[in-house]
C-alpha cells in the first residue's frame, strides 16, 4: 500500500494560484480551472501528496463552475470539516495525507447518486488518464474508472 503525505518537493513545485488553492484554503475563479470540463477517463489525485481522490465516472456536470464529483474514489483519504467563513456554514474538503484544500461538499447532488456534490477546484487536483494510471502506482483503481467519452 503506498504512503501518502505532505511532500515539500511538491509544494515547491505548485503554481502561485496551485498554493493558494491547497495551502491557504484558497478558491479559483468559477469556469477557469483546467479539469473543468475535462470528460477523460482516469482518476484525480491530491497534487501535492498523490493520494487517490476522485474518479472519472463520479464526475458531473453541475454548473457551478468547479469540477463536480458525486463521492470519493477513496473515502479514506477525504476529511470533511465545519467552515464557517465567508457568514455561511459550508463542509470543507481537504486531502487525508496531503491536507491540501481541495473545495467543499453540499447536499444539492444528483439524488440517484447519493445526493451530494463535491464542489473541487482544478488547481488542487492532478488528473491521471487511465491509460496512465498502472505505470504510476494506481492500477487497483482501474475497476473504477469507467469510460465516460
Amino acid at each position: 500500500m503506498p504512503t501518502y503525505t505532505k511532500d515539500q518537493e511538491a509544494i515547491a513545485r505548485l503554481s502561485p494560484e496551485e498554493y493558494y488553492v491547497t495551502q491557504e484554503s484558497g478558491t479559483e475563479r468559477p469556469g477557469t480551472g483546467a479539469l473543468l470540463n475535462n470528460k477523460a477517463p482516469g482518476i484525480y489525485v491530491d497534487i501535492v501528496s498523490g493520494e487517490p481522490l476522485f474518479a472519472s465516472g463520479d464526475k458531473y456536470e453541475s454548473g457551478c463552475g468547479w469540477p463536480s464529483f458525486t463521492k470519493p474514489i477513496e473515502p479514506a483519504h477525504v476529511t470533511e470539516l465545519r467552515d464557517a467563513s465567508l457568514g455561511m456554514v459550508r463542509v470543507e474538503v481537504r486531502s487525508a495525507h496531503g491536507d491540501s484544500h481541495l473545495g467543499h461538499v453540499f447536499p444539492d447532488g444528483p439524488q440517484d447518486r447519493g445526493g451530494l456534490r463535491y464542489c473541487i477546484n482544478s488547481a488542487s487536483l492532478r488528473f491521471i488518464h487511465r491509460d496512465d494510471m498502472e505505470a504510476e502506482g494506481y492500477g487497483e483503481y482501474l475497476d473504477q474508472v469507467e469510460d465516460i467519452l
